[in-house]
């Protein structure tokens, strides 16, 4: 009998080095918190913006290096993760400086915002960098519960917590879903590490009905988490009736994960179903870009108009997985990061504009803005020339791209269908630009924003002009990490 005692072997650590630190950060600033008055919350706010300015740090210290799997081969650290990482950091940067004016002038500056939005940053990066079924799912439930309790930050509206209630309610049938498609798909493999599976699949073949089965309730839940059509029906409600920070948060960063998710698990694990998953996306595209498009025009909210558009961008994202090549994905990689920055720009120019008492979401807000602000009245309209396409914004390439991928896919009915729907969303953006440019002001106010939010609001406009210039850097980054 051996006396020798049995070898454990540690988890390399520094793998997740990222996610510790965000996770004790976030730890800490929750206990900071609690001993912070009202007056000193801008302590709370700082030490978000370092964590987050901690991981950025820590991430492009890796950028670069080959990728290697940890903890028993459910945890993956590569070059396309660590560059989502690093936008998702800056984003949702972003998104907290924006946040924080918002907040001081309705008495809601608490801690919870920035600890429920670092903690679903750690739910973001977990899902990015899933190698299983498993991690996949606990990052993504992080994230969820996150969202939950920001959008009822505000416990004294009553619409905030209806909206609340109903992702919770959705949200979770959502989550049932995709963790019932992904327990049929463990039953036939036997392995819950995504590489595993999909060497399952291929040595066995994909002609399993239950495989077939498990596959469709994955692609439900991701079609939810996305919003797409006709799983969409959370979006407007909770775009509208969460409080605008709160909508900037969701709208921007969580979408970059949501492509994370869909890459690891459709391309990574399922590839070999990809005509099955290929069809199924073709109509969730196809509904996405009619529906979204349509609806939005009948819009006076720009918040609902802003959901609406969303939905329709969901579409033309899942183009490029429909076109499943190496084109396809880092086209989607392009076209999400994009997307993300555009958002974060239009709810930032909404955020400028609102005052205590005053939201800015109408889009008669918008009336005459040319007349109060020259300047940000141009902003605005470079943002929503990238959202629409136009050149020669950052948008129209992104849209480009996508359409290129798709068309040397042989779709070119599917790549028409998109040019068409994205004339029609063309109106509700333009109808904006109108509106600044040649409607009388309904609001005189002058625009009063502390000196930080006017430069990056600023900055964020004129990156979607500079990124359309100077395209080639980003797209080279996507395509090399792809």
């Amino acid at each position: 009998m051996s006396n020798e005692m049995p070898v454990i072997e540690m988890p390399n650590l520094a793998l997740a080095m990222p996610e510790i630190f965000m996770l004790s950060m976030t730890c800490i600033v929750l206990i900071v918190d609690l001993f912070m008055s009202d007056k000193r919350r801008v302590v709370t706010y700082l030490l978000a913006q370092l964590s987050l300015l901690g991981a950025i740090l820590i991430t492009y210290n890796q950028l670069g290096a080959d990728s290697v799997k940890g903890f028993s081969g459910s945890f993956v650290r590569d070059s396309m993760g660590d560059i989502l990482k690093i936008f998702i950091y800056v984003i949702t940067s972003v998104v907290f400086l924006y946040a924080r004016p918002y907040l001081q002038a309705r008495n809601m500056f608490k801690g919870e915002y920035y600890a429920l939005g670092l903690f679903g940053v750690l739910g973001m990066m977990i899902m990015v960098s899933a190698h299983s079924f498993l991690t996949i799912y606990l990052g993504l439930e992080l994230l969820s519960l996150s969202l939950y309790a920001m959008v009822a930050l505000n416990r004294d509206s009553e619409v905030s917590t209806e909206a609340a209630m109903k992702y919770f309610v959705l949200g979770a049938i959502a989550s049932g879903m995709l963790l019932y498609g992904m327990s049929m798909i463990y039953g036939i493999t036997g392995s819950l590490i995504i590489p595993e599976i999909s060497a399952y699949i291929s040595a066995n073949g994909a002609d399993n009905i239950i495989l077939s089965f498990g596959l469709v309730f994955i692609v439900v839940g991701l079609a939810f988490k996305f919003g797409a059509v006709p799983f969409h029906m959370w979006v407007p409600d909770i775009y509208h009736g969460a409080q605008t920070p709160v909508t900037l948060y969701i709208g921007a960063a969580p979408k970059i994960a949501a492509f994370a998710m869909t890459l690891r698990l459709l391309v990574d694990g399922l590839e070999s179903l990809h005509v099955d998953w290929q069809q199924m996306l073709m109509m969730l595209s196809v509904l996405s870009l009619a529906v979204g498009n349509i609806i939005a025009i009948a819009q006076t909210n720009i918040k609902r108009m802003l959901a609406y558009s969303t939905i329709s961008h969901v579409g033309f994202l899942l183009l490029g997985f429909i076109a499943a090549g190496p084109d396809g994905y880092s086209a989607s990689m392009f076209y999400v990061l994009v997307y993300a920055l555009t958002s974060t720009g239009a709810f930032g120019m909404i955020i400028l504009l609102s005052r205590a008492g005053f939201e800015s979401d109408s889009l008669d807000d918008f009336k005459g803005l040319n007349e109060r602000s020259k300047w940000y009245a141009f902003m605005m309209l470079l943002i929503m020339f990238s959202m629409a396409g136009v050149p020669p914004t950052v948008g129209f390439f992104a849209k480009l791209w996508v359409l290129e991928a798709v068309l040397n896919a042989d779709m070119a009915w599917l790549a028409t269908v998109a040019v068409l729907f994205s004339v029609v969303g063309a109106f509700y953006y333009i109808r904006i630009v109108k509106l600044m440019y040649f409607d009388k002001p309904v609001e005189n106010a002058q625009i009063v924003a502390d000196i930080d939010l006017k430069v990056v609001v600023s900055a964020n406009g004129v990156l979607m002009l500079l990124l359309g210039i100077f395209p080639g850097t980003l797209m080279s980054i996507c395509q090399a990490v792809i």
